[in-house]
């Protein structure tokens, strides 16, 4: 019957009814049942709205809730009087802030300001409100503190996304019971996930995506089967770490602190659950993938199927466990369970390869490919999209705009790209060509939405990322082509014919210049000593093999000249010089902060274990020293002169007469015997670390006479106990003693006088990492002093100072005071303006 209705919320009271009564007496007894009227205070109200935010399309000149962005019960006084329960700007472009005068409309319920723009903070007036449903998106400005929403206990979906909220997530959430739908993404929320969040025991959808949360993942979250989105946080990994990358529905994958995956150049979880055993010849060099398709076979290459239908946060791993993809985030409605993942095209390609492009893969926010046990080196990644969502006609599919940011191995390579755009017109293909390197056998390729073109043309779900397919392949074969490339002539006019202005450096294997091309590169020039034309074919051959070892912990071969009768190398120009001026001439010395330290020691055990363990052609050094060490423009660590020396072949030990190295930094056994194994390197290493923690030169610092090295004063303290006596004082008090602790024990570790109880290079990373826990040390350390200190050692380097050509005897007996007395061994220390 409902004559008499009783008013919506318990706040109206029965004061409403009366004022109804006489806004029925002022319309008059004879008003238009067929026609309905909006309460006159909430009419106010509207008006009010509009004129704060700029609304034109409400109109009050008939009954506003005959607008599509508004929604009215008008059940009320015989029908005869409108409330509004539902208010619906969704992609507005408002420039105003969010008014308080929402709260004023009593029986709202639905409020959807999803993409309007609006700027400032959620109003406090709003904390009276009793809405069962929010929606705020991209709310622009500087940031506030968590709304207070504890009065809306009926709610039933709370979406704040992108609205710059910072802090902790409030408990009260908790106690929102008929919470279905939860949305906190991107914003700027600290802390922990409330322990309150498991009385919410009606939740659907969890999305915390894209915040700056902490702490360990809750167990009671991951024995839930919400379909929950947690990536992009800083979470921690418990004691065991994770013992699944997908767990009730939560993908972990992307959910860790940046800071873990870059300590470990791979996301922790997929090295837990995916490892990879050389010895059981599981690494591959190519990946080819068919996204969001059936297999197909285009010139020759099979392209895998990607036929997965699910997206929303999901973690694939393909049946050969060599590739997976992961993807989170769900599109911006109310339709979650119609969301596809998967876009077909809507008509017949007639492109080339038109089976990579008839389907692509669709992701919501992210979407990451990683091609897992790869070999680590150098690749060439073909990215193949087409738009074969949006048309080119002048249908209301046409006026989609998608724009995307992708990034492969953490750099982005396009920003803000547009298929359509880029390929000149929709269903057109388009393919990206990238370098990159592989490290830790993992390969990482992210496509992410960073908020801009369309949300909802010509559907929802329509605006993420796409991908039709990808292509990764070796770059063996162009770096051969490489070699030979550069003429003398354009070494000559990079170099002002080797002007001696441009000398930077001198060592064992020859001159080194600083150059400029004339596309703008700066190059280092390595003048070798000439060889006969037979040399000069052997030298190509091998120099080849060398340039194919790439690692971002090995200075980069460009490639090399061999005209007359010149022998150059061509390699990258490395910004900062190398760590021995960095840590012992004066004028040049860098004040390095311990993770910059820490950064550098990671990065050249990196590079040792990857020449050692990791390369197609197993090389041991030889000569790992501190100024064989240089430091580009972000300080990372690069090794030169790889590979210069006689290379290890077939893995076999090389008994070598002729010694290369450098007092100070060679294994005994390498020294006095020529017994030479990658143990040496390890040795090598070890000293190089300890110079890293004190800054002090292994060979110049002698705090007694009766010490002849840096490492017999080391192995002293270790002995005491007060090894920490030895850390850099520029570094004050200001670096973790446990870690300074971990690398002076594995400095120490590594120059065992015993070659066989040195760690391989793999267990130095691991170590370095902190995946590994350092063993007591396996031998009696004064044992490697004894043997470094003993007549007998340093006897047979002063008695034999031609034995090695590469050996600089009169750096090891000066004080470095100036770049001109440094032995580079031929490393590439750039000029310094």
């Amino acid at each position: 019957m409902g004559a008499w209705r009783l008013p919506c919320g318990w706040r109206l009271l029965f004061s409403m009814c009366f004022i109804g009564l006489l806004a029925e007496v002022v319309h008059g007894a004879g008003a238009d049942a067929l026609h309905p009227r909006l309460f006159p205070a909430e009419a106010r109200t509207l008006r009010r709205i509009a004129a704060k935010i700029g609304v034109a399309h409400w109109n009050f000149s008939v009954n506003p809730c005959d607008s599509e962005s508004m929604k009215c019960d008008c059940s009320f006084y015989n029908n005869t009087t409108c409330h509004v329960t539902g208010i619906f700007l969704k992609e507005m472009n408002f420039t105003s802030q969010l008014p308080p005068d929402f709260a004023d409309l009593p029986c709202l319920l639905q409020l959807d300001l999803s993409r309007s723009l609006f700027h400032g903070a959620v109003p406090d007036k709003w904390a009276q409100m009793r809405l069962q449903g929010l929606r705020i998106s991209d709310l622009r400005g500087s940031g506030s503190a968590f709304p207070d929403l504890s009065a809306m206990q009926s709610m039933k979906t709370l979406v704040l996304r992108n609205c710059s909220i910072s802090g902790s997530i409030p408990s009260y959430f908790g106690d929102m019971k008929n919470l279905k739908h939860l949305d906190l993404s991107f914003n700027k929320l600290t802390g922990k996930i409330p322990d309150s969040f498991a009385k919410m025991g009606s939740v659907d959808y969890i999305y915390l995506t894209g915040n700056s949360l902490t702490g360990n993942i809750p167990e009671w979250l991951l024995r839930r089967n919400n379909i929950a989105d947690i990536s992009f946080n800083n979470f921690t990994m418990g004691s065991s770490g994770p013992t699944q990358c997908l767990q009730g529905g939560i993908n972990l994958v992307e959910s860790y602190s940046p800071e873990m995956i870059s300590l470990n150049n791979i996301n922790p979880c997929l090295k837990k659950n995916f490892p990879c055993a050389a010895s059981n010849g599981q690494y591959r060099s190519s990946l080819h993938i068919n996204c969001g398709d059936k297999e197909a076979i285009v010139n020759g290459v099979k392209y895998e199927t990607d036929t997965v239908p699910k997206g929303a946060s999901v973690l694939y791993v393909n049946p050969g466990s060599n590739w997976a993809f992961s993807s989170t985030g769900n599109f911006m409605d109310n339709n979650i369970n119609d969301d596809s993942y998967i876009a077909t095209s809507t008509s017949k390609l007639t492109i080339p390869s038109s089976q990579l492009y008839a389907r692509a893969r669709l992701s919501p926010l992210s979407l990451t490919y990683y091609g897992l046990c790869m070999h680590n080196g150098s690749y060439t990644v073909k990215l193949h999209f087409a738009e074969i969502v949006f048309t080119n006609d002048s249908t209301y599919c046409s006026l989609g705009k998608r724009k995307f940011n992708v990034f492969i191995q953490g750099k982005m390579v396009l920003e803000d790209f547009d298929i359509e755009q880029s390929a000149a017109g929709s269903g057109k293909p388009i393919m990206k060509t990238f370098t990159t390197y592989v490290t830790n056998h993992t390969l990482e390729i992210h496509f992410y939405w960073a908020g801009r073109g369309t949300t909802g043309i010509p559907y929802r779900g329509f605006y993420g990322p796409l991908i039709s397919a990808i292509s990764v392949v070796p770059n063996l074969g162009a770096l051969d082509l490489q070699i030979g490339s550069f003429t003398l002539r354009q070494i000559k006019a990079a170099t002002r014919n080797f002007d001696p202005a441009n000398k930077i450096g001198e060592g064992g294997f020859g001159s080194v210049y600083k150059g400029l091309l004339s596309d703008g590169t700066i190059i280092a020039v390595k003048q070798l000593s000439s060889k006969s034309k037979q040399g000069n074919r052997e030298f190509v051959n091998e120099i080849g093999m060398i340039s194919a070892l790439q690692h971002p912990n090995l200075v980069r071969l460009y490639g090399c000249c061999t005209e007359g009768n010149q022998l150059l190398l061509v390699y990258e120009y490395m910004e900062h010089n190398c760590l021995a001026r960095a840590l012992f001439v004066e004028q040049y010395r860098l004040r390095l902060d311990w993770p910059t330290r820490h950064k550098i020691c990671l990065g050249i055990a990196r590079g040792i274990a990857y020449l050692h363990e990791e390369s197609a052609i197993r090389i041991v050094h030889r000569d790992i020293k501190a100024s064989n060490i240089l430091l580009d423009k972000d300080l990372d660590a690069k090794i030169s002169d790889f590979g210069l020396a006689k290379l290890n072949e077939d893995g076999h030990t090389h008994i070598s007469t002729k010694v290369a190295g450098t007092i100070g930094y060679m294994a005994p056994e390498y020294a006095m015997r020529g017994y030479l194994t990658d143990k040496a390197d390890v040795y090598s290493f070890g000293v190089v670390a300890l110079e890293l923690v004190s800054g002090k030169s292994n060979t110049n610092y002698r705090p007694k006479e009766d010490f002849v090295y840096l490492l017999d004063w080391a192995c002293v303290l270790h002995e005491r106990g007060t090894l920490l006596e030895l850390v850099d004082p520029d570094l004050g008090s200001n670096y973790p003693t446990e870690d300074a602790l971990l690398m002076l024990n594995v400095a120490l570790l590594c120059t065992n006088a015993a070659p066989t109880l040195r760690p391989k290079m793999s267990n130095i990373v691991s170590l370095l990492e902190g995946h590994t826990p350092l063993q007591p040390l396996l031998s009696d350390l004064s044992l490697a002093a004894n043997s470094l200190s003993s007549s007998g050692l340093r006897r047979n380097f002063w008695q034999n100072p031609n034995e090695s050509q590469s050996m600089t005897i009169q750096a090891s007996r000066n004080n470095i005071s100036d770049s001109s007395s440094l032995d580079v061994g031929g490393s590439l220390r750039p000029l310094v303006s």
